[in-house]
C-alpha cells in the first residue's frame, strides 16, 4: 500500500494535483481512494460528482 499526502498553503493546487494523481492511479488499475479533510467541496468539483461519507466505485 502507498499513501500520498498533498500538503501546503491554500491555493497552491493540492486538490487539482491529488485529483489528477488519483485519476491516473485508477486508470493504471490500482485500487485508489482519494479523500479530503477540507470543508470546501472542491474535490467533488474536480471530479464533477457528488462525494459522500461512504466509499464509491465509479
Amino acid at each position: 500500500m502507498r499513501v500520498l499526502l498533498f500538503t501546503g498553503k491554500g491555493g497552491v493546487g493540492k486538490t487539482s494535483v491529488s485529483a489528477a494523481t488519483a485519476l491516473q492511479s485508477s486508470r493504471l488499475g490500482h485500487r485508489t481512494m482519494v479523500l479530503s479533510t477540507d470543508a470546501a467541496h472542491s474535490l467533488s468539483d474536480s471530479f464533477d460528482i457528488e462525494l459522500g461519507d461512504e466509499p464509491q466505485n465509479n
